[in-house]
């Protein structure tokens, strides 16, 4: 939870004034001692800007379609990022990679039969 720079102002003010410690000031107010301590330091809280993608997705996609059997190490070589990175945008494309196309056997048999819900219909 943040609270607002007019609350972190106030019990700065109240704490100058009064001459309390940081931990006479956290407790009056019922507010952490390290909270009161970083206020001190810096009023404004810290923005968070998501940062820019260096990945464009549809180069990749375009690179999976060029080339299916590539290792994500090998994309990330060509895209100049890591491993994860890459691991991640393609998780965001929806790209997976199987073996074979075909469900294992125990998965054939739950996709054979019919869910509750659709023999009802």
């Amino acid at each position: 939870m943040s609270y607002s720079i007019d609350f972190r102002r106030h019990v700065l003010a109240v704490r100058e004034r009064k001459g309390l410690s940081f931990s006479a000031t956290a407790e009056r107010f019922g507010v952490g001692v390290a909270s009161i301590k970083r206020w001190a330091k810096r009023l404004e809280p810290l923005s968070y800007k998501r940062k820019s993608r260096k990945i464009d997705l549809e180069k990749l996609a375009e690179d999976v379609r060029q080339f299916p059997d590539a290792y994500q190490y090998e994309r990330a070589a060509r895209f100049g990022v890591t491993q994860k990175a890459i691991w991640q945008a393609l998780g965001e494309l929806g790209v997976t990679y199987k073996k074979s196309p075909q469900p294992s056997q125990g998965e054939r048999r739950r996709a054979a039969g019919l869910r509750r819900e659709d023999q009802a219909l």
